[in-house]
């Protein structure tokens, strides 16, 4: 019944059993009610084991009900949960739950990213490492926030560098930026710049799109343009069929420097892209493409499991929040959390990396 690949997330496993809850009711506001509950569960700081009080009493926490909270009981006193499952019997739909289960592997809960950061005898990187994030979208797309929004919270949080990545013009559903917008947002770019001199380095970047054959959503000279370019697949993320081809030849691409959350899987709604990764990632490391491990929490997208095959083909990584909002930039602690749990070495992460060694990398790809 434990959906959570690591041992121990008890919060990931209760999430899950109230997901598949919510997914076997009939009414609509109950659905609902169980979503917010999981979203409330996934999302605390704390082990709920650890909230409990000497007489076994859970506190009052926003968006757990009497329901929620019998579940959260039976799977502290038992590992899972009868109400869950007595409710898919009365269902009948074991078959869908099953395969939503299967769409949850390898996501950690942020009571589990803690611990872990936490952890001071795991290997890899430590928080202090990450010196920058290399992904984040701001008003110019689809964020909420202005640059120089972005960027005050990037200092805030100690950066060094940070790269404002807006989705490239054809990705349309998610406000891609036109060529006209860059040209804008470089001036914006440009005055943060200026204000913050040698203290902090802000890239301008792009999230560019991988189509169906591999190839991006700019031309050559539209890509030289920015000083890092993602390439993402936004589509056929359901597909059953092997697209090995389309991710290798996107990062055989000349200007392609990071391969953004590779699958383009999402928690319990889709796999994504189904491929031969040991071969992309052969295909990356040769080229001196970073494979990113993205953090927003429904993303996780390298997980722990496949950034290890990554490791082993040699190679570099960009750890990334994939935020929307200045809020969002500690999801960069998702995808650090994974990294650590891969023992990748924080030489091998471009979020590590002084300024200069960045710089060099992105003027002179290993290609």
């Amino acid at each position: 019944m434990a959906d959570a690949d690591t041992p121990g997330d008890v919060n990931a496993v209760i999430a899950g059993l109230l997901r598949d809850l919510g997914a076997v009711q009939a009414m609509r506001p109950k659905r609902f009610a169980y979503r917010r509950a999981a979203a409330a569960v996934q999302s605390l700081e704390q082990s709920i084991g650890a909230l409990v009080d000497a007489n076994g009493a859970l506190p009052k926490m926003p968006g757990i009900g009497p329901a929620s909270a019998r579940v959260i009981r039976e799977v502290l006193e038992t590992g899972g949960s009868a109400t869950v499952e007595a409710a898919i019997d009365a269902a009948g739909d074991h078959a869908e739950i099953v395969r939503q289960r299967s769409l949850r592997q390898g996501f950690l809960s942020r009571a589990e990213v803690v611990r872990i950061l936490g952890d001071a005898g795991l290997p890899g990187p430590a928080l202090a490492d990450h010196r920058g994030d290399f992904q984040m979208h701001s008003e110019f797309s689809d964020g909420s926030a202005t640059v120089a929004e972005l960027a005050a919270a990037c200092v805030a949080r100690g950066y060094r560098v940070a790269a404002i990545t807006d989705h490239s013009h054809g990705l349309t559903i998610a406000g891609g930026m036109t060529m006209a917008e860059a040209a804008e947002q470089r001036r914006a770019i440009d005055r943060v710049n200026a204000e913050y001199g040698a203290t902090f380095r802000l890239l301008q970047g792009v999230e560019a799109n991988i189509d169906a054959d591999g190839r991006l959503d700019l031309t050559d000279d539209e890509a030289a343009q920015f000083e890092l370019v993602l390439a993402a697949p936004h589509s056929r993320l359901r597909r059953a069929e092997d697209q090995t081809t389309r991710m290798v030849t996107a990062v055989r691409h000349p200007h392609v420097r990071i391969l953004a959350h590779p699958r383009g899987r999402m928690a319990g709604v889709r796999g994504g892209v189904v491929a031969d990764w040991r071969q992309v990632f052969e295909t990356a490391a040769r080229h001196g493409v970073a494979i990113e491990l993205d953090g927003d929490p429904a993303r996780q997208d390298l997980d722990a499991g496949l950034a290890a095959l990554a490791l082993e083909a040699g190679c570099l990584f960009a750890v990334d929040s994939d935020a929307h909002s200045p809020e969002q930039l500690s999801y960069a602690e998702t995808a650090l959390a994974h990294a650590r749990l891969a023992s990748i070495p924080a030489d091998r992460i471009v979020n590590c990396w002084p300024l200069d060694r960045l710089l060099d990398w992105l003027a002179r790809p290993a290609r």
